[in-house]
């Protein structure tokens, strides 16, 4: 599959310095594409990274910056120096951008030097009225910029491509679908190594994957277990993942008096175990470029409750999933009580969704081989 393509990427995944992780895994794969992969990765001097040989052919450079607001200009000044030196040429050479934000801007400071095409993924929704504050204000500035300088857009789900085309006016010709890589096989062939119910003292339990960040709006989960155990006291609400929220979440179930009733067990590497033996998956997300715990859990066989954001849009209310608005407690409570009454029902659900993903849902090599031909389309858009 290698072709003579040199590729830079620009991001800020430091699990890449971590030996062994998946994202060191996937990258390798991306690595045998292409004649050679360089990775500039943001990271604080302070982290103690250094320059590093992941592949014979793939290699990581941390920008090793002072401040983060100097990453941008750390990221631009090596990739620069990164094409020079490897004797990047325009035609058989690419950037790629892992966000259309700092990534983006970074990347587009190195287009400019060199004239090299560019391309942008986009895994996210910067478009949502919820994408707020500061830096997200800033970051919907840069995105605009960045995604009109694309050469191409690979954006991870239909309704995402149709919003950015009709919002920026983007050539639809630069925007194609490549779906986050989910390894089917692996997610559902995973081993349990326990069982919830024997962990939990709740005969049924409500399951939250997820960062704990505004826009994940992982509040409204509480406030949905508060109104279910009105009528099923007996429901637990066991939320896997950390964030700068976590302090108010915790405020937020003593306010509800939910103490006892939910608990808050920090990132996980056994998430099998969580997916197979729950009752219900809740997502309560505010925007979502993908959704990926949504997937690895419908892949694990839970039937899903969600807001219609991500991939979630793509599926049916009712056969594939419960999918309320994200600002209706009461619905999403009400679905919850129809699955805990009706077993039958969350049995479709399980049935039904598990189908649809896995006809979404590409194979390692049918991904790899969309990626490698987007790269080489990329790159034969040469900049004159």
């Amino acid at each position: 599959m290698e072709t003579s393509l040199k590729v830079l990427m620009i991001g800020s995944d430091r699990k890449l310095f971590e030996e062994g992780s998946a994202v060191v895994e996937r990258i390798k794969g991306y690595g045998a594409l292409v004649e050679e992969l360089h990775i500039i990765v943001f990271a604080l001097k302070s982290l103690g990274f250094t320059d590093k040989r992941i592949a014979p052919n793939v290699w990581i450079y941390p920008t090793n910056s002072f401040s983060r607001w100097l990453y941008i200009y750390d990221a631009a000044s090596l990739g620069k120096k990164i094409v020079l030196e490897k004797k990047f040429v325009r035609g058989g050479s690419l950037i790629t951008a892992q966000d259309p934000f700092e990534s983006g801007w970074a990347a587009c400071k190195v287009k400019k030097r060199w004239r090299l095409t560019l391309e942008v993924q986009l895994h996210t929704d910067p478009l949502s009225p919820y994408f707020s504050g500061f830096l997200n204000t800033l970051r919907r500035y840069m995105a605009g910029r960045v995604v009109r300088q694309a050469d191409s857009l690979r954006t991870v789900s239909k309704a995402l491509s149709q919003k950015i085309i009709a919002t920026t006016g983007i050539d639809a010709g630069k925007v194609f679908i490549l779906p986050i890589y989910v390894d089917r096989e692996r997610i559902e062939n995973a081993p349990v190594s326990f069982d919830m119910r024997s962990r939990f003292p709740w005969r049924f339990i409500m399951l939250a994957v997820s960062r704990l960040a505004p826009e994940k709006n992982i509040s409204l989960a509480l406030q949905v277990l508060a109104l279910v155990r009105n009528r099923f006291p007996d429901t637990g609400l066991v939320i896997v993942g950390s964030g700068s929220e976590e302090n108010k979440l915790r405020a937020l179930v003593k306010k509800l008096n939910l103490e006892g009733a939910v608990a808050f067990v920090g990132w996980q590497n056994d998430l099998a175990s969580f997916y197979k033996t729950s009752n219900v998956f809740i997502q309560t997300s505010l925007f979502e470029g993908y959704g990926l715990a949504l997937v690895e859990a419908g892949l694990s066989g839970l039937p899903i409750i969600t807001t219609p954001v991500g991939i979630a849009r793509e599926l049916e209310h009712g056969k594939d999933a419960y999918i309320y608005p994200a600002d209706n407690a009461e619905l999403f409570a009400n679905g919850i009580v129809d699955l805990i009454e009706n077993n039958q029902k969350r049995e479709n659900l399980r049935f039904n969704l598990k189908k649809t993903l896995e006809s979404k849902l590409l194979s390692k090599e049918q991904y790899l081989n969309t990626l490698k031909e987007n790269w080489e389309e990329t790159a034969s858009k040469i900049l004159n």
